[in-house]
């Protein structure tokens, strides 16, 4: 039985909530990096209770939708009963205004979802008897870094309202972790590959597509700023990883989830996905000046939780190819999240300025 939830409708006594299976509760399953770790841990033979806003559309689960062991929850983190968390047993939060561009639109409202939401998941989940708790923050934290292979304590310079919203969580779960609260953050590197909710403003995806599309790969600055990359089935894989790990080796612990062979410089990036398409050229934006530079170091993960990647660059670009070439992919407004929360933010004032009474019609 999929169980279908509308906002506040969350009393669910009657349920028969299986003891062989762990209750994973996923905040921003509908979104890039959610859409793909749910079907993973389904896969994995949990049971996965997902929370969403589902601004980018419910399709994103489909290939979910007919599991028995979904539960689906369309709510906001800012908002959302502590009834929530009835049964559960860990949480992942994926859940924020996503990318540096989409979190400068609205700086009041970024705090209120990627700050005071996610401590508040958090600190209701710690409440209810929560066992492991996983909160996905961001490399993007160590920001215009000179070093190389920045380390999980490396100094963080952050140069966008996104990475400094994570540094804020990131400090406030580490407090709230104790023997009974598991707590392990980690550190995304710049995502790529296929997903059911597709970003194009992602930089593998977006060269990948503008390769396809125009034969022009477009590089910011000038081309020699580094980025750690990561496909988002190897996210899933690295937060199963936490779960899975002895308690003593995740607690109070902050991970870079990547591969040491994934930093690239951005023209060798370019490089790289060129070398998948026919009569395709590289154009150097040099007034385009992308102030992130971070170099990565992954041992930690690797070493402590013998973590390693399974996916390369060139997989990654290979997929999205092949999905742009069949039409499978969607190419529309909502891949361009900033682009998207504008449109909607956009519709939002067009639609209050016609209402009369509080009614459109």
């Amino acid at each position: 039985m999929i169980v279908i939830w509308e906002i506040q409708v969350i009393i669910l006594p009657h349920m028969n909530h299986s003891k062989t299976k762990k209750l994973i509760l996923i905040t921003g399953a509908g979104g890039y990096i959610g859409s793909v770790m749910t079907r993973f841990f389904l896969d994995m033979g949990f049971k996965v209770r997902v929370l969403d806003r589902f601004y980018f559309g419910e399709e994103a689960l489909n290939n979910c939708m007919n599991s028995p062991d979904l539960e689906f929850l369309k709510d906001d983190t800012r908002y959302v009963s502590k009834k929530v968390f009835n049964h559960v047993d860990y949480v992942i939060d994926l859940a924020s205004l996503s990318n540096d561009p989409a979190a400068d639109l609205d700086p009041e409202l970024t705090k209120q979802i990627n700050v005071e939401g996610a401590i508040r998941i958090a600190r209701l989940a710690k409440e209810n008897g929560v066992s492991k708790y996983i909160y996905a923050s961001s490399c993007s934290v160590y920001g215009k870094n000179d070093g190389q292979k920045l380390t999980e304590e490396s100094p963080l310079f952050p140069v966008s309202l996104y990475a400094k919203s994570k540094i804020v969580v990131e400090k406030e779960l580490i407090q709230l972790a104790d023997d009974n609260f598991i707590v392990t953050i980690g550190r995304n590197a710049t995502c790529y590959g296929l997903s059911p909710r597709m970003r194009f403003d992602l930089a593998v995806n977006i060269m990948t597509k503008n390769a396809f599309t125009e034969k022009r790969i477009k590089v910011d600055g000038d081309g020699k700023q580094w980025r750690p990359f990561v496909h988002i089935k190897d996210v899933a894989l690295a937060y199963f990883t936490f779960l899975n790990s002895p308690s003593e080796k995740v607690q109070k612990q902050i991970f870079n989830v990547g591969s040491n062979d994934q930093n690239f410089q951005m023209i060798n990036l370019a490089d790289i996905i060129k070398s998948n398409f026919e009569n395709c050229k590289i154009d150097i934006i040099s007034g385009n000046i992308d102030k992130r530079d971070y170099n990565v170091s992954f041992d930690k993960i690797c070493k402590i939780l013998k973590f390693k990647t399974e996916h390369s660059v060139t997989e990654g670009v290979l997929e999205i190819k092949k999905a742009l070439a069949d039409q499978t992919v969607c190419n529309d407004i909502r891949t361009n999240t900033v682009s998207y929360y504008k449109y909607l933010l956009e519709m939002d004032n067009k639609l209050d300025s016609l209402k009369i009474n509080g009614k459109l019609f």
